[in-house]
């Protein structure tokens, strides 16, 4: 496969439009990313991530005050917090303001935010209990396994099947929350097969990098 052309002002890979969407994602990660830079917190990907986390706890409130947990505001307001995960990508790559802050903010705040869903979901009994019990086990282990990670250098990976789950997961919370509880149902299984994947894929490749590290 080719590699993708690279502007030479810049040193960067040009902007393509599926490089845009995050559907490229060849070649090494940003520099900016790595474990030896700055954190570099003012930048407007990591606004974007801060207002996202920010507005988690204002969605736990409204939801957890409705009366069955089903209800527009707090829908909405999860399918914003959930799409600002691709605006603050599609923003770091429009302005290059990659920073290593950016790669280890973006992934938690995902995680709190499935986690909030999985407190509502259920606290109001909207989804099955064995598989939210599941998932929100699986999302408090990678915080944990990930933040050792990082301590001892491994870098922060996201894997394809760990960002094809999100979709389906965040997706199953969503319908969950307008009541469609059959479709939400069917996309947890499939979030959650994709998810535990996902895990086992970065628990090797960590394992592998640490072995071959010297």
């Amino acid at each position: 496969m080719a590699e993708p052309p690279v502007d030479e002002g810049s040193g960067r890979r040009r902007l393509t439009a599926r490089r845009l969407l995050g559907l490229d994602r060849s070649g090494p990660p940003p520099v900016e990313t790595g474990s030896d830079q700055p954190l570099r917190p003012w930048t407007i990907p990591n606004a974007i991530s801060f207002t996202r986390l920010a507005l988690i706890p204002v969605f736990l409130v409204l939801a957890l005050n409705t009366a069955d947990g089903v209800g527009a505001a707090p829908a909405i307001l999860f399918g914003v917090i959930g799409w600002g995960d691709y605006a603050d990508g599609i923003a770091a790559r429009v302005t290059g303001q990659y920073s290593r802050l950016g790669s280890l903010l973006d992934p938690v705040t995902d995680r709190l935010l499935l986690i909030s869903g999985v407190i509502v979901t259920w606290h109001f009994q909207l989804l099955p209990r064995w598989a939210l019990a599941l998932l929100a086990a699986r999302e408090l282990a990678m915080l944990v396994i990930g933040r050792l990670a990082v301590a001892r250098g491994v870098p922060v990976v996201i894997n394809w099947p760990g960002r094809l789950a999100v979709a389906p997961l965040a997706g199953s919370i969503f319908f969950a929350l307008v009541g469609l509880g059959t479709v939400a149902e069917l996309l947890l299984y499939v979030g959650l097969a994709l998810a535990l994947w996902a895990s086992v894929l970065y628990a090797k490749f960590s394992i592998g990098y640490l072995h071959e590290r010297p």
